[in-house]
């Protein structure tokens, strides 16, 4: 019996999309980075508990996703209460240089920071006491950081539960998370903490994507009571600072135990990255309207144990130098 020659392309092409994934990318044998485009992709993300650091990930399309240095860290977390570094969000400045914030404990007042000019020499790490004046403060989670060209200075967002703040969304035994910000210049002074998010419950995992004048905010809803909802969410509003508004309907279903969203824009295509926790995998989401939604999840291919990360682009030199590692 012979098979059908387009079944057996599409077999073959299934085997090889799976092996991709599967295996890291490697310089050549003459130590030479494979071909990289002038525009490329890296995911930061962290491995089991971020006790071990920094990961790399490399796309040219942002569907297909190969770890770096043969899936090793490339910066080992020294600050912070547990000296963990989890949520890895990195952004780059007007001068080219790359500034990174990160989860470095589960329960603390201070958030990780960094920065580099090329990925893999970094600076002094220091652990930014954001929630210094909360003293009862119970977490800083998933910080991100992004530029924001009105203000002139970067935006340092993250989730907090302060007790006893927003009784109204208080259920016994569980967190009441805000998000909250600051900003600096120079990353020495920062502005007051102040709420950037209240959209009247528990919400974690925020994230800012520029989209058509705007700032849309993609973030978790944590609520457990009095209905799980575990799902994604977006906020939208004329600056990154806010005020924002909260969109009636959410992204994903109530219950579908869903976080970190990551949101990059190729062309003229925005895809929404997110951790499937509870399937222990990433899901993607496509769209040019951020409207209407299609899910890419069946084209997408991640490294193993990939958790909650950032994806940005980056340029060719940058790229070559970190697949030469």
């Amino acid at each position: 019996m012979r098979m059908n020659p387009s079944i057996v392309r599409l077999l073959v092409g299934w085997f090889l999309a799976v092996i991709a994934a599967l295996v890291p990318v490697r310089a050549a044998p003459d130590g030479a980075a494979p071909d990289v485009p002038e525009k490329s992709y890296l995911f930061a993300y962290f491995l089991r508990n971020g006790e071990d650091g920094l990961h790399f990930a490399w796309s040219t399309d942002g569907l297909k996703w190969q770890a770096l240095k043969e899936g090793k860290s490339f910066l080992t977390p020294q600050v912070g209460k547990s000296k963990l570094m989890r949520d890895p969000c990195i952004t780059c400045g007007p001068d080219g240089t790359f500034h990174m914030v990160w989860t470095d404990s589960w329960n603390s007042g201070t958030i990780g920071y960094a920065f580099s000019k090329d990925l893999i020499k970094w600076s002094e790490q220091k652990a930014i006491p954001v929630m210094a004046h909360e003293p009862a403060v119970m977490n800083c989670w998933a910080p991100e950081i992004i530029y924001d060209p009105q203000l002139k200075r970067f935006m340092i967002f993250w989730s907090s539960t302060i007790p006893g703040k927003f009784p109204e969304t208080q259920y016994p035994g569980q967190n009441n998370h805000r998000i909250y910000m600051t900003t600096t210049a120079d990353f020495v002074k920062f502005t007051p903490t102040e709420v950037l998010l209240n959209p009247g419950f528990n919400c974690i995992d925020a994230t800012i994507l520029p989209f058509d004048g705007k700032a849309v905010m993609f973030f978790k809803d944590e609520s457990k009571a009095p209905q799980a909802m575990k799902n994604l969410r977006i906020a939208t509003a004329s600056a990154m600072a806010g005020p924002y508004q909260v969109e009636k309907d959410p992204l994903t279903p109530p219950g579908s135990w869903v976080e970190g969203p990551s949101a990059l824009k190729i062309g003229d295509e925005v895809i929404l990255y997110f951790d499937a926790y509870t399937k222990h995998r990433y899901e993607a989401l496509s769209s040019r309207d951020l409207r209407k939604w299609q899910d890419v999840t069946g084209k997408l291919s991640m490294p193993k144990g990939i958790r909650h990360g950032t994806a940005f682009e980056v340029p060719a030199a940058v790229a070559k130098a970190l697949l030469n590692e």
